[in-house]
């Protein structure tokens, strides 16, 4: 007879397992099941650095939410002993009138988020290590900042083992199915069953819903770490911020303070798109790397001319609109399925994982979900 639980959470990233470890502390009987060993590398949950950030362009309605990512984020700090938020500030930086800053600005009015507008010469002042062409402003968003990436997830993981959840690594499921009252889940290790199932698997998702053809590819993010040239000072933590710079129309880069392995710096959304995630190509190529110089080369010419540190690739989740998928099943109630990042949503995994938790033991959540319904795509 197969194992019984309340609900099976499949993947234990930013995702999962957040949405573990909220199930676990309400007392529901939690299994989680990854395919691949705790802190792996080959998704979209682990490294040293993602960024936070309070004014969010993309959408308004994300910024209630990240308001309560912040607020889960230093619980589960008080909760596990560690340290996962650094608060550095941060800096929405391009043409006035460009998609970023004019997106920064009406996030900031629609939820009344105190905010600096500095002109290109206050930025060089303020941040010497910046060098933006004169008709550029930097918005400033106080409590933006970066997580721990790896830290964060495996403190819910811990806590929600320590809360009674069963969590089980190396286990790759290989088929479900539901009758809207129970689910069955099959893995190359056993057979388990349970009254609900969340599908959380990152770049996996299309291999585990076959059925519903669903719009998301998985971009090759290519990450790299630079040395600068002059100043390495003005680099620190303390002293420099995260930021977002629009280098191009709708065109974006962004980065880090310099961490252990330097100044963590990408190109947004500029990737190649893979059609197998067992298959993606952990080499960086030189015009890769060459890439993220040109971006950076008119705003932070010390790290764009400085010495590669390190290269790596990350992959992307993405929706066609870059919002996230968060909606049951629509053949299946007790299936939700669970995409949410489109390469900007580890932020928000704490209250992801709340959110989901609602949906599945009352049926709502504090927030408006339906702007992540599965039915905002055509049927393929």
């Amino acid at each position: 007879m197969a194992d019984s639980f309340d609900v099976i959470v499949v993947g234990l990233g930013a995702m999962g397992g957040a949405t573990a470890f909220h199930l676990a502390r309400r007392g529901l009987r939690v299994l989680g099941l990854e395919r691949f060993e705790s802190g792996h590398a080959r998704g979209s949950s682990h490294g040293e650095s993602r960024i936070i950030r309070e004014i969010y362009f993309e959408h308004p309605l994300y910024v209630p939410i990240v308001r309560r990512a912040y607020e889960l984020w230093q619980e589960l700090e008080r909760e596990s002993g560690e340290r996962l938020l650094t608060i550095t500030g941060g800096l929405m930086i391009g043409p006035r009138d460009g998609t970023l800053a004019t997106g920064v600005l009406a996030s900031a009015a629609a939820h009344e988020i105190p905010h600096e507008v500095l002109s290109a010469a206050e930025l060089r002042v303020r941040f010497p290590g910046f060098d933006p062409s004169e008709n550029h402003v930097a918005v400033v968003d106080a409590r933006a900042g970066y997580l721990d990436a790896d830290a964060c997830v495996r403190a819910h993981l811990a806590v929600a083992a320590r809360s009674g959840a069963t969590l089980q690594f190396d286990e790759r499921v290989v088929s479900w199915e539901s009758d809207g009252q129970s689910v069955r889940v099959e893995t190359d290790r056993g057979r388990y069953s349970a009254r609900r199932l969340v599908i959380s698997a990152g770049p996996w998702m299309e291999a585990l819903l076959p059925d519903l053809d669903l719009p998301l590819s998985v971009e090759r993010q290519v990450l790299v770490w630079l040395e600068p040239t002059t100043h390495v000072d003005w680099y620190a933590p303390t002293r420099f911020p995260i930021y977002l710079w629009e280098y191009g129309a709708g065109r974006l880069a962004y980065g880090f303070p310099r961490l252990a392995q330097g100044v963590k710096a990408a190109v947004f959304h500029n990737g190649d798109i893979v059609r197998d995630p067992d298959s993606i190509s952990r080499t960086v190529a030189p015009e890769e790397i060459q890439r993220v110089r040109e971006a950076l080369q008119h705003v932070l010419p010390s790290v764009a001319n400085g010495a590669l540190r390190d290269a790596k690739v990350c992959p992307f989740t993405n929706t066609p609109d870059t919002h996230f998928l968060i909606d049951f099943h629509p053949s299946f109630a007790n299936v939700l399925v669970s995409s949410p990042c489109s390469g900007h949503g580890f932020k928000f995994a704490s209250a992801i994982g709340e959110l989901q938790a609602d949906l599945l033991i009352d049926g709502r959540s504090r927030f408006d979900v339906s702007p992540f319904r599965l039915t905002r795509f055509p049927t393929r």
